[in-house]
Parts: structure tokens; sequence; C-alpha cells
């Protein structure tokens, strides 16, 4: 399938000299969404996953698709102030800017492994931040899946060795 027909992009946000990939338009296409889940559900069918990581927002849609047909736990990594309770948190640098996550802490099982699910892989501080978090409670991580990677801006240096899996990649020539 040539997901980037269906990936919408949307320059200038969300900033000027930003190409914004938008996987929203995969999930108005059923054969993309089928695809990418399905693609999704083959990349692990192997490794022991014992539950699933998903970060807000996109990633909540694939993530919810991992653990229903798996039967796994699905965590939900949520922006900063929208989990109530006790919970674990670190911040991370974007490719244009700041931000933290939060987990619950109690959700976070120390010795499971857990797969990340993202939609979008940029500079990979996102990722490193839920991989910290999982790591701080002796926790492993199990993988790394995302639709989109953008590999121009080094993402592997920080999260290569969890072996992240990309449907798509971008490469600087074509932002």
């Amino acid at each position: 399938m040539d997901l980037d027909k269906v990936i919408r992009k949307v320059p200038d946000f969300p900033k000027p000299g930003i190409l914004f990939y938008d996987v929203t338009s995969i999930f108005l296409e059923p054969t993309a969404f089928k695809y990418v889940v399905d693609t999704m559900l083959e990349s692990y069918k192997d490794k022991q996953v014992d539950g699933v990581i998903s970060i807000e927002s996109r990633g909540f849609l694939l993530g919810s698709c991992f653990a229903y047909t798996n039967k796994v736990p699905l965590v939900l990594a949520r922006k900063k102030g929208k989990l109530p309770g006790k919970t674990i948190s670190q911040s991370y640098l974007l490719e244009y800017g700041s931000a933290t996550l939060e987990i619950h802490e109690a959700d976070l099982i120390p010795g499971k492994n857990w797969l990340i699910i993202d939609d979008l892989i940029a500079t990979g501080g996102t990722l490193e931040a839920v991989s910290s978090m999982i790591e701080t409670v002796g926790a492993n991580v199990a993988g790394i899946f995302s639709i989109i990677g953008l590999p121009f801006l080094n993402y592997k240096e920080k999260i290569g060795k969890y072996r992240p899996k990309t449907l798509i990649e971008y490469n600087s020539e074509e932002c």
C-alpha cells in the first residue's frame, strides 16, 4: 500500500517551516487503516508483548486496536495535567518546542514488556521519554511502532536500541 497517497501534508503547521504529516486521513480510508493495523499486528506477533503504551492522541487509536486484538492492557501516555491521581512524568524536547508526558504510576507494571505506539517519530524525544518512564519502574520496552518516521531528524540516535518500526519514512528533501 502506498501510504504517501493517503497521508495529508499540511505546510507551516504548527508553525512556519514545519511540514505536518497528518495521519488522521488514514482513518478515513478503511483499506489504509486496515493495512496499518494488520501490519502492526503482524510485526509483533512473535514478540513477547505484555501491554501497550499509546501516546496521546493518535497513538490511542492504534494502541487500542493492538491491545484489543491481543488481549493485553492498554496504558495511555497523556499530556501533563490530564490524568488524575499519582503519575510518573517525563519532560522532553520536540522538533519545535518541549512538552511533558504522564502515565498513571500504578499502570506501569515492573518486569512487563511494553510496546510503545505513536503515529509519527520525529526527533524521538517523545518515545525516549516514554521509554525512560518504563525503565524507571523496572519494566522493559518490547518495541516501538509508528506509522511515519522522519530519519533526517536522527531519531535513531535516541531510540534506535528499541528497534523502532515505521511504515513510511520521509526524508528532508521531501519537506
